[in-house]
């Protein structure tokens, strides 16, 4: 059976849940449940600590798993990042009083708070920057005021919480992170399927189906509006010189080209869910 690690909790679980779900996976319905097997689908389920998972993918003890990449890049574990999966995303900033710090190089010698000691240290000595790093779980944006530290590697989303610290953001971003999908060393059978399924799920998501109804003489024009993917579905009807369309749009489009498509002389214009896809 295919053994995959899943987030038991924080931000990247309930996502990571319905996802899986959504691919046809049968999930844990106590969430003391340490581990799910899905007999049907040949796959187990191992609910971890999200910060856990890398290291258990990268022994190889589970052969792929959902965790963050920031995770995965501090953990220093071998496993690999085979797929974004589009939630959770996140960026890393470096933090520090305002106007006490304006480049990278001003890291010198300092000292420097952070929940992801690996990831961070990584990002200075490949820029030659020597600074040492103070470990914290939680509450990283305090340490300054609390003198633990002279600067902070946080993420980072609108700046306000460390602002309300008197921290001011300033060098290059560290990294931008999201939820991935990783490998172990030796990539097990199964996971091109486990992939193949969570593509599906991502594409459902992003895309609808758009029928319409046209005049044949304008179809070129529509097709211009709607491309699709690949290319529109293009059927006669009973009635002549008339087609009808069936295309996929990106679903944040949905208004506009239905619209534009009224505008052209298209008519009976529906729109429909995905619920699965394989592209």
């Amino acid at each position: 059976m295919l053994k995959i690690a899943v987030p038991n909790k924080g931000s990247l679980s309930e996502t990571a849940a319905q996802m899986l779900h959504e691919a046809g996976y049968v999930g844990r319905r106590d969430p003391k449940e340490l581990i799910v097997t899905d007999a049907r689908n040949g796959v187990e389920f191992f609910y971890l600590r999200p910060r856990d998972i890398a290291t258990y993918v990268g022994s190889g003890a589970l052969d792929v798993g959902i965790t963050g990449r920031d995770l995965l890049l501090d953990s220093g574990s071998t496993a690999s990042e085979i797929a974004s999966l589009d939630f959770a995303a996140s960026t890393f900033r470096f933090a520090a009083p305002a106007n006490g710090f304006t480049d990278l190089a001003d890291l010198q010698g300092k000292r420097v708070a952070t929940s992801y000691p690996g990831l961070v240290g990584d990002f200075l000595a490949e820029r030659g920057v020597d600074a040492a790093l103070i470990k914290l779980d939680g509450a990283v944006e305090s340490a300054v005021r609390l003198g633990v530290a002279d600067a902070v590697a946080d993420v980072v989303e609108t700046g306000s919480t460390l602002r309300k610290q008197g921290l001011e953001i300033f060098g290059p971003v560290i990294l931008e992170s999201e939820a991935v999908l990783i490998s172990s060393p030796t990539r097990a059978a199964g996971v091109d399927t486990l992939l193949r399924r969570l593509q599906g799920v991502m594409v459902a998501r992003q895309y609808v189906l758009v029928d319409y109804n046209l005049p044949a003489v304008l179809l070129d024009r529509a097709v211009a509006l709607t491309p699709g993917v690949e290319s529109p579905t293009v059927s006669p009807l009973g009635e002549p010189d008339w087609v009808a369309v069936r295309v996929m749009i990106k679903q944040d489009q949905t208004n506009r080209v239905m619209d534009d498509l009224y505008e052209l002389g298209a008519r009976a214009i529906l729109v429909t869910s995905i619920h699965a896809a394989r592209i």
